[in-house]
């Protein structure tokens, strides 16, 4: 057979990732046929690729990309095995270029299926695991539509994205904050009205389960003990419990044997300070009740309400933490 050249080499090398010694070796076994050594290589990659399926992947690159016209994001994790592998220049670039290809498709099976330099991205992701020796695969894969969407990537580990009722001015600053709320403190839904009455049935009673366990060893330490609440979101605070909670506070202004006169002063703080100890649930999980990271005496909706009529209508995150 034909002397396998230096350029043969490279020009596999462009088309695969491939080391040059696995390239040069396909291309011996292949007898020069460039579509057969392609072929080799990615067979090894699926070897590879079943060997190491039960290997964790938790490394990797988190990524978006936001259309022209920013009404629609995409935010994915490629994943890997190790951190080297993560930070590689040209792993982080084949992110970014898978998610310029998942942004035009409408699911993460339509994206594996589509085309990434002349195969699927399914098999590229087999292909690089053959070059890599590592697992390479998709972990998080989200796609927001909305009037006007926004975004926020951490240091290639955290991709968040925000839309938006309307493209307001300086909309994209809003959706950045709001993305960086999103990346920064993981929220599961927009407010604690949407949460499931089941669910903060379930919360209230596996939080006060903790609080009690937490608070016999404090009792066998000597130590003070946690207060033990009745209520963890703005969704249980009825007309009711509020207009008890205001009853409780004028009860113990009266013991603390203050004017009456000054009560209305003093009741708001105390009533505030009685929704914000029983939201706690709202604060982890609801994005537009949780105090907003850049000032944490606005909520999140406070600070969406400075840029005008304007509403945040979904978010997406992907992380690899």
């Amino acid at each position: 057979m034909a002397k396998i050249t230096a350029a043969e080499v490279n020009k596999l090398r462009q088309t695969t990732g491939a080391g040059m010694m696995d390239c040069k070796k396909a291309l011996v076994e292949a007898e020069g046929n460039m579509e057969e050594a392609i072929s080799i290589l990615r067979k090894k990659g699926q070897k590879i690729a079943e060997k190491r399926a039960d290997r964790d992947s938790s490394e990797g690159v988190a990524t978006v990309k936001v259309n022209s016209d920013n009404t629609k994001g995409v935010a994915i994790s490629l994943n890997c095995e190790t951190d080297f592998v993560a930070k590689n220049d040209s792993f982080v670039e084949m992110a970014n270029k898978m998610a310029e290809v998942a942004l035009n498709t409408s699911s993460k099976e339509e994206f594996l299926a589509a085309d990434f330099e002349g195969i699927t991205i399914a098999e590229k992701l087999i292909e690089q695991t053959g070059v890599i020796g590592e697992k390479i695969e998709i972990g998080g894969f989200e796609i927001l539509e909305a009037p006007f969407v926004g975004s926020y990537v951490h240091v290639n580990k955290i991709a968040a994205l925000t839309g938006l009722s309307k493209a307001v001015d300086n909309a994209e600053e809003l959706a950045k904050d709001v993305s960086m709320q999103v990346a920064s403190m993981g929220a599961t839904t927009l407010s604690y009205k949407d949460f499931d009455p089941e669910f903060i049935a379930s919360e209230t009673e596996a939080r006060i389960a903790v609080i009690e366990k937490d608070n016999i060893e404090l009792g066998r330490l000597g130590k003070p003990q946690k207060n033990v609440p009745k209520y963890i979101s703005r969704a249980q605070l009825t007309p009711e419990v509020l207009a008890q909670a205001e009853e409780d506070a004028k009860a113990e202004l009266k013991a603390e044997g203050k004017p009456e006169q000054i009560w209305d002063r003093i009741l708001p703080g105390k009533l505030e300070r009685f929704i914000s100890d029983n939201t706690t649930l709202d604060h982890e999980k609801a994005l537009l009740d949780q105090n907003f990271i850049k000032d944490e005496k606005k909520s999140v909706a406070d600070y969406v309400k400075t840029y005008g009529d304007v509403e945040v209508v979904g978010f997406k995150r992907v992380s690899l933490a």
